[in-house]
């Protein structure tokens, strides 16, 4: 078709005339530089008043004057907003490393390995590279972050930046499982948060007392590798947010870090270890630390993999609909050309047209079915595992020689049909044993969070329960070598129990798995609910110990109790046991720096979490006293640990629970009760 001129002719007359007519109401305010002005006094910034002194005079139209403004004050706003984000400690995808410390280096360093980070305590950094020879500011000390009281607890100071000298934790999980990482002074100076976030649900499971050994000298627990209490709280801390004390399980704060334990001598079973040394609060007792390493195996085993997927309207707010994405992704990726993926989608019930039966990972249908995965409805968590168990139970059938897994991504807030996690479950039995469907649940969110059903899902279900705070967090965990590890079980339905000799021991007390303990009778039963250990997992547990004056003059060299353990193996069906001694070695060794860091944290996580002590939650002055003692000690393993991100991690986290106990703290020598 030919152009015809005289239209664009006539509608370039149309439209100028247009603009002449409104160029008064579109015409910028006169004051608009002077206002641009007045905040662009920073020197980046100074780039915009050349361009008002060479382009203002000249703007032959009123439209570009606007449309200079609108572009400027955009800008504006958006780096405003960015620098906003970073001071809130926003959890992006890309995981952000030393850059964002106070030299801001351009360049991050390697993650460690695992051999790396068990060697980690003598390891010295890695050179700094030219981005990083900056001058910096020095690293505050732990000491600095901490509110010292005169009479009375007072306000504390925000912490300041710390060094993250890598991306990786000191997990136990193969590889490393990251944690949120953003620059904890940004963090901290965003905290005008009030409180924990809104319709969050936990369970208060009270702290177990002291034992007399004259009563009851046996001690009985599932094993535990998880970690999300620790990860969840980290995440709240960054984003301004004051921990929950009821979120606090002490045995996943200790198991989110990695001891570096020595591997056992062969693969069928565990090393067991156990170290004694002075407890850093209390004079009068001691810490004993027993741990057990599994065995690193290979098992070629083909995997089936159901994904149940959270799409409810709970679903939109923040990042958690990319966060459950990119871990579903992950994990179809990571799979091999004999393993099988399943997915299914519910709100208020399933979706039937995203749901996918089992076929190969890089099927399209697979691949399509997780990119849809979209918010809206509510929130039918039975529903979904109901169909997801159905479906890992049809490829167990046709399967059998396969692992099965069931991995439910949601942030847990059931609203339809059952929404307690034991009746989720009694729908969705599993009635196999010999060949147990393994629930595995991932959370994701932070406000309108439901940690309680999450977590009994998965202790109850065979499985484990992992936090996720961001996409890059989501893309480690889930990347195969991780995945393989995690979706390789070494030992199910394990437990341990220790008896301590009534002639050493005057009292004991196990320090967190209140939700872990069981009774001494079911030691011997292979019971659902007692743990699954993956492959290289470790797990600790920390006792506090009263001893009698034999073991205290024994100088070392006595035995305190004897440990047990039980499993049943996966392959196989098969019960083993494994014993070993608890010595007490040198009573007067505070323990190496690692040994240190674990009393720590579990120390602090369990002051913290602790019942509460008053209707408003307050904490006796001598518990701000003995967060201040364990900041200290924290302190003095600088030299040592100070090049780990898992050591600063924690020592923000510290930093931000002291400053919340010493608000909350009665008058100094008060308990808080009425006289």
């Amino acid at each position: 078709m030919a152009r015809d001129d005289s239209f664009d002719s006539g509608m370039e007359r149309m439209l100028r005339n247009h603009f002449a007519a409104e160029s008064d109401r579109l015409r910028a305010p006169e004051d608009t530089w002077r206002r641009l002005e007045s905040r662009l006094d920073e020197p980046r910034w100074h780039w915009l008043a050349w361009v008002r002194r060479a382009w203002s005079p000249n703007l032959a139209a009123a439209t570009s004057v606007a449309v200079v403004a609108v572009v400027v004050v955009s800008a504006i706003l958006i780096v405003s907003d960015s620098e906003m984000g970073d001071r809130v400690g926003s959890m992006e995808d890309a995981a952000p490393t030393a850059a964002m410390v106070a030299a801001a280096p351009t360049t991050a360093p390697a993650a460690p390995t695992a051999a790396m980070v068990a060697a980690a305590p003598t390891a010295a950094p890695a050179a700094p590279t030219a981005a990083m020879a900056a001058p910096t500011r020095a690293k505050p000390t732990i000491a600095a972050m901490m509110p010292r009281p005169a009479s009375a607890p007072t306000a504390a100071p925000a912490p300041t930046a710390v060094r993250r000298d890598s991306v990786e934790s000191l997990s136990s999980v193969p590889g490393g499982y990251p944690v949120p990482t953003a620059v904890p002074a940004q963090a901290a100076a965003a905290q005008t948060r009030s409180g924990a976030p809104g319709a969050t649900t936990f369970q208060d499971y009270r702290r177990q007392p002291a034992v007399a050994t004259s009563e009851d000298a046996v001690s009985t627990f599932s094993l535990d590798t998880d970690r999300t209490s620790y990860y969840l709280a980290l995440n709240w801390a960054l984003q301004g947010y004051e921990v929950e004390p009821d979120s606090v399980r002490a045995e996943e704060w200790v198991n989110a870090f990695n001891y570096g334990y020595d591997a056992p001598s062969d693969e069928w079973g565990f090393a067991i270890g156990s170290e004694v040394a002075p407890h850093p609060l209390d004079p009068g007792k001691h810490l004993a630390r027993i741990s057990f390493q599994a065995a690193r195996v290979q098992d070629d085993r083909p995997l089936n993999v159901t994904l149940v997927l959270d799409a409810s309207g709970s679903m939109s707010t923040g990042n958690r609909v990319d966060v459950a994405r990119a871990a579903a992704e992950a994990i179809r990726q990571s799979l091999g050309p004999r393993d099988r993926i399943a997915v299914v989608h519910f709100t208020d019930n399933v979706i039937a047209e995203y749901t996918v039966e089992h076929r190969g990972p890089d099927d399209s249908a697979v691949r399509n079915s997780i990119g849809w995965l979209a918010p809206h409805g509510s929130t039918n968590v039975q529903a979904g595992l109901d169909l997801g168990v159905r479906l890992a139970d049809n490829a167990r059938r046709s399967r059998p020689d396969a692992y099965h897994y069931v991995i439910l991504m949601s942030d847990g807030v059931a609203n339809v049909d059952a929404t307690n996690p034991f009746a989720i479950l009694e729908s969705a039995y599993d009635a196999d044993s010999r060949n147990p469907l393994r629930l595995i649940t991932v959370g994701v969110g932070v406000e309108n969070y439901n940690d309680y059903l999450l977590e009994q899902l998965a202790q109850h279900g065979n499985g484990w329960y992992r936090y996720l705070s961001n996409v890059g967090q989501a893309q480690a965990t889930f990347r195969r070598e991780n995945w393989v590890a995690l979706a390789t079980p070494f030992a199910d339905q394990t437990r341990a129990q220790v008896t301590w000799d009534p002639a050493m021991v005057r009292s004991w007390r196990i320090v967190g798995y209140e939700n872990r303990v069981t009774s001494d009778e079911s030691f011997v039963e292979d019971r659902k609910e007692f743990a699954e250990i993956h492959s290289g997992a470790a797990t600790t547990v920390f006792y506090e110990l009263e001893l009698h004056d034999r073991a205290l003059r024994g100088g070392g060299q006595g035995m305190l109790g004897s440990v047990e353990l039980r499993w049943v193996v996966p392959d196989t069906n098969q019960s083993r046991s494994q014993r070993a001694s608890v010595w007490d070695a040198d009573l007067h060794d505070r323990g190496g720096a690692l040994f240190q860091l674990g009393a720590t944290v579990a120390l602090a996580a369990d002051l913290y979490g602790g019942p509460p002590f008053s209707e408003h939650r307050g904490y006796p002055a001598a518990v701000y006293t003995d967060m201040l003692t364990l900041s200290d000690r924290l302190e003095s393993l600088r030299a040592e640990l100070g090049d780990l991100q898992a050591y600063h991690d924690f020592a923000f986290l510290l930093a931000q629970m002291t400053q919340l106990v010493g608000h909350r703290a009665g008058p100094s020598g008060s308990s808080g009760y009425s006289q």
